[in-house]
This record gives C-alpha cells, sequence and structure tokens, in this order.
C-alpha cells in the first residue's frame, strides 16, 4: 500500500518508495516533481515564487524555485538517490487573472515556469514532461512506482506524464 503525503504551499517532501506525494491548487505556483528512476526515490515542490534574492523573507527554502529545488536534492540523495538518475517534471505556471498592467512581475506564473527550467538545466537535470501554462489550476499526484505525474484540472480534465 504506497502512503499519500501532502505537500501543502510554499512546502516539498520527499520519501522513499512506495508512496504517492500530492499537491492541490497549483495556479499560478509551479508543481516541481524529482523522481530518481533508479531507487524510486520521489520529490514533490509546491513554489510559489521564481528568486529567493528578490525577497526580503526567504527563511522558507520551499517558497522559491532556486532554493526548493536544491533542497528537494539534498534530502532525495539522502535517501539514497543518485543524481544521474534522476528526472523532472513540471506542472502548473498559469495565468490566473487577466491584468491591465501585464509587466514582467504580474507574470508570475511564466516567471515560476522559466526559473525552474533555468535552475534544473544549470543542475543537468534532464525534465522529460511537463504540463504548465494555460489560465486554470492543477492538483498533481506523483507515483514513486513508475514517476507517473497525474494532473488533475477543473474543465481540461486528467492527464498524465
Amino acid at each position: 500500500m504506497e502512503g499519500v503525503i501532502v505537500v501543502g504551499m510554499a512546502d516539498l517532501q520527499t520519501s522513499y518508495h512506495p508512496c504517492v506525494l500530492i499537491t492541490l491548487g497549483l495556479g499560478s505556483c509551479v508543481g516541481i516533481a524529482l523522481y530518481d528512476t533508479v531507487t524510486r526515490v520521489s520529490g514533490l515542490a509546491h513554489v510559489m515564487l521564481p528568486s529567493s534574492l528578490q525577497a526580503r523573507n526567504n527563511s522558507n527554502l520551499a517558497k522559491f524555485v532556486d532554493t526548493a529545488i536544491k533542497r528537494m536534492l539534498e534530502e532525495m540523495m539522502q535517501l539514497g538517490a543518485k543524481r544521474r538518475s534522476i528526472i523532472a517534471k513540471l506542472a502548473g505556471g498559469a495565468q490566473m487573472f487577466n491584468f491591465t498592467d501585464m509587466s514582467d512581475m504580474m507574470r508570475i506564473g511564466a516567471r515560476n515556469v522559466t526559473a525552474a527550467r533555468e535552475q534544473l538545466m544549470e543542475l543537468g537535470i534532464p525534465i522529460c514532461a511537463e504540463d504548465t501554462g494555460g489560465n486554470y489550476g492543477r492538483t498533481i499526484e506523483l507515483h514513486s512506482a513508475d514517476g507517473m505525474l497525474v494532473i488533475k484540472t477543473i474543465g481540461h480534465g486528467t492527464k498524465k506524464i
């Protein structure tokens, strides 16, 4: 039986197999799933903002793309994951509201996705699938049995990547 672990907003969790890591209500936030294809150690982060360098209070490492990915990697390797066999999947990063001023600051979802892609590339972790953008929320489940990321949406159905 798989244990279900709920990942809150600005939170990250890692676990041995068997488990299902779930996070609810991704809007502009991005869900970053890391999975070791050999050991099946899994990690999921629900990040809110692209960079800890632009925030006054940056003590919560899980809140920011740049710090969450590094922390999640550290925790996974403590559980026995091997860096060379870790893959990534991304979901979320939607533009939930229309603003008359569409400056880059208001495009938080797109900035989160870009920051995640850049950080993963810098760390040499391949992104093998993603479901990002749009203007709708997502709930995601990472299954440690096979690394499947199940994305559930209202009005857009369920997708497996």
